[in-house]
C-alpha cells in the first residue's frame, strides 16, 4: 500500500487522471509488486493546462487499485475529513502487506497520519520524501509574503516535529538524495539513501550524441538552463543576479528558465531592469517532457541557486543529458557528483563565484566539453528501473 502526495485529478465524467511521472512510478512500483493499491489527495478538476493521462492507461494498470483521499490543507477541511479518512486508511493497510507512506507537510498530510495509524496497529511501516519539508516552510516563514508566510511561521515547528515523530517509529526510512538521508538519517533505525527518479535508459544522452555536443559547445555563446519552479526556495533572483554579474564581464550567453512560479514577474523585473531581454528567456511551465530534456540536451551548462535541503530530480535530468552542475553547495548536488567531477559548485548565496565558474567555463571550452563527459559519468546509475527495484527490494527486506 501506497500514499503518494501527488493529487490524482478527477474530471466531470469521474475519471482518474494522473500526471505522466507519477504515472511511470505507478507502472514500476507495479511491476514489483503482485498488487498495489494507491492512496493520493483526488482533485475535482482536469488538471489546470497540465499533461495528465487516464489512469487506466498505466500500464498494469489491472493490478493497481486506486482508492483517493480528499484534498484538505487547511486545518478546518483536514479535521472535517479526518474521520472518514482514517476509517479508509485503517481498511487499506489491514489488507496490505506492505506500507510505504510519503511525508510532506502538516494539515492534510495523510501519509503521517497513515504512519500514526499504522503504529497504533501495530504494523511496520516505510516513510519516503525527497526533501525537508518544515525547512522548506521555515524558509518560506522568512521570505514568504501574506497569508502564506503567516501559515508558515506557525506550521514549521509542529511540521518539524511530526516529521521526527513519524520517522523514529518507522521501521525504514526512504530518503531522496544525500541532503535529506542526512537531514533525517539519525532519527531513523533502519535509513537508507534512495533516488526517485524517472529517466529511462534510452532518456540518457547516447555515447554518439555526446561527442557532437561536445564540438557545438567549442564556439559561440554559452548555453545555460534551469527547470523548476520560480520559488524562492529555487533562488529564482539570485540567479538572475549571476547572469547580469556574467554580463557585465562580457561573456556572451544565451539562458532559459523553465518552470512557472510565484516569483516569475520579479524575475522579468530585474531582466529587464539589467538589459539583459535579449540573452533570457522564461517561457514558463513546459507540460511536455520531452521538450525539457531536449533543452537541458542542448544546454551546456545547468545553472542552480537552491536555498533549501532538497533533491531535486532536474539535477540528475541534466547530468543524463551531458549538461554540468553549476550552482550553490549542498549535500545532494556534491554527492551526485563527487564520483567524477560534472560539474562545479560554490558556497551558498555566493552569486560572484558562480559568476567567475560560469566564465572561466565559457572561455576554457575543452574544460567545458571535459566537464560533459564527466557528468555523463556520474549519471551513468541513474535510471528509473533501478531505483524503483531498489526500493522495492529495500522495503520487502526490511518490512
Amino acid at each position: 500500500m501506497l500514499y503518494v502526495h501527488v493529487p490524482v485529478h478527477q474530471g466531470h465524467d469521474g475519471e482518474l487522471m494522473i500526471e505522466p511521472q507519477a504515472a511511470n512510478g505507478l507502472r514500476l512500483w507495479a511491476r514489483n509488486f503482485d498488487h498495489v493499491t494507491v492512496m493520493q489527495p483526488v482533485r475535482a478538476d482536469a488538471g489546470g493546462g497540465k499533461m495528465l493521462q487516464p489512469v487506466s492507461q498505466i500500464p498494469g494498470a489491472d493490478r493497481i487499485t486506486f482508492d483517493p483521499l480528499p484534498m484538505a490543507y487547511r486545518p478546518d477541511r483536514f479535521l472535517r475529513h479526518l474521520p472518514a479518512a482514517r476509517q479508509k486508511i485503517r481498511d487499506n493497510i489491514a489488507q496490505a502487506d506492505y506500507l510505504c507512506f510519503s511525508l510532506g507537510g502538516l494539515w492534510g498530510d495523510w501519509g503521517a497520519v497513515s504512519s500514526i495509524i499504522a503504529h497504533r496497529m501495530g504494523r511496520p511501516y516505510s516513510v519516503w520524501t525527497d526533501r525537508v519539508e518544515s525547512k522548506v516552510a521555515r524558509h518560506n516563514a522568512r521570505t514568504g509574503q501574506g497569508r502564506s508566510a503567516l501559515r508558515s511561521r506557525l506550521d514549521w515547528r509542529p511540521m518539524a516535529a511530526l516529521e521526527k515523530w513519524v520517522i523514529r517509529r518507522a521501521a525504514l526510512g526512504l530518503f531522496h538524495g544525500r541532503e535529506t538521508y542526512d537531514a533525517y538519517a539519525r532519527f531513523c533505525r533502519q535509513p537508507q539513501l534512495v533516488h526517485d527518479i524517472h529517466v529511462g535508459k534510452s532518456d540518457h544522452i547516447s555515447p554518439d550524441a555526446l561527442p557532437c555536443k561536445q564540438h557545438a559547445a567549442a564556439e559561440g555563446p554559452l548555453r545555460i538552463v534551469y527547470a523548476g519552479r520560480a520559488d524562492p526556495m529555487k533562488g529564482p533572483l539570485d540567479w538572475v543576479e549571476v547572469l547580469a554579474m556574467l554580463a557585465r564581464r562580457g561573456v556572451d550567453f544565451r539562458a532559459t528558465w523553465l518552470g512557472d512560479g510565484p516569483l516569475l514577474a520579479e524575475m522579468r523585473a530585474a531582466i529587464d531592469a539589467a538589459g539583459l531581454t535579449l540573452k533570457i528567456e522564461l517561457p514558463g511551465f513546459v507540460s511536455d517532457r520531452g521538450t525539457v530534456l531536449e533543452a537541458l540536451r542542448q544546454a551546456h551548462v545547468m545553472l542552480f541557486c537552491h536555498k533549501t535541503p532538497e533533491s531535486p530530480r532536474c539535477l540528475i535530468e541534466a547530468l543524463v543529458s551531458g549538461t554540468p552542475l553549476i550552482g550553490y553547495e549542498g549535500t545532494f548536488a556534491a554527492d551526485l557528483i563527487s564520483g567524477h567531477g560534472g560539474g562545479q559548485l560554490a558556497p551558498m548565496d555566493d552569486t560572484a563565484a558562480l559568476a567567475y565558474i560560469l566564465a572561466n567555463l565559457a572561455q576554457d571550452r575543452t574544460k567545458l566539453a571535459d566537464m560533459m563527459k564527466r557528468a555523463v559519468r556520474d549519471s551513468s546509475e541513474f535510471h528509473d528501473e533501478a531505483v524503483f527495484e531498489h526500493r522495492a527490494c529495500l522495503i520487502r527486506d526490511h518490512l
